[in-house]
């Protein structure tokens, strides 16, 4: 009898916990994943400029003002939802957008931009996705603010809207003048 129960009460066992995890997390707010980055200086790259391979930009290079890395790829749903908000924070003047162009082809970028607009101050290719590794990239969209002396200051993971515009990133931006 008692072995005939045993997967009933395993499977009761397994739904308690997972209840409980649930219940635990229900609320907080899931692309809050907090970054080791925050108050270090940007990871160290030099990549090329799409649509210009031979010339190469590195974090130095960006240096003097701050700047919004904007991870993004045209295999990216979510990076095509975000687009309009990027476009409209580029045109605001409020700070200079950089593109990160992740592990996509030149030519399926060059075809996306030209498609839905470049709001980009300037765009920087890793189509192999290496020197993301470093910036704990895993996935676009991700964007990151990098103040006028190179430091990673703030981190958002998924499409920018503008609620995240007008109550994370513009606070963000204010602290740095």
């Amino acid at each position: 009898m008692i072995k005939r129960l045993l997967p009933l009460f395993a499977f009761l066992a397994l739904a308690v916990l997972l209840a409980a995890g649930v219940m635990r997390n229900s609320g907080k707010d899931t692309s809050a994943i907090p970054s080791p980055l925050i108050g270090k200086p940007a990871p160290a790259f030099s990549l090329p400029v799409l649509g210009d391979p031979s010339r190469m930009v590195g974090n130095a290079d960006l240096l003097g003002q701050p700047y919004l890395l904007n991870v993004w790829g045209s295999w990216c749903p979510a990076c095509r939802d975000e687009h309009p908000v990027i476009t409209e924070l580029a045109a605001s003047g409020a700070v200079r957008v950089i593109g990160y162009d992740y592990k996509d082809t030149e030519e399926d970028a060059q075809r996306w931009l030209e498609q839905f607009g470049n709001p980009y101050d300037l765009v920087i290719a890793d189509e192999p996705g290496l020197a993301a590794l470093d910036w704990g990239i895993y996935g676009a969209p991700e964007t990151f603010l990098v103040d006028a002396g190179g430091v990673v200051r703030w981190k958002f993971i998924g499409p920018i809207t503008p609620e995240v515009v007008q109550q994370q990133l513009l606070p963000e931006l204010e602290k740095l003048k």
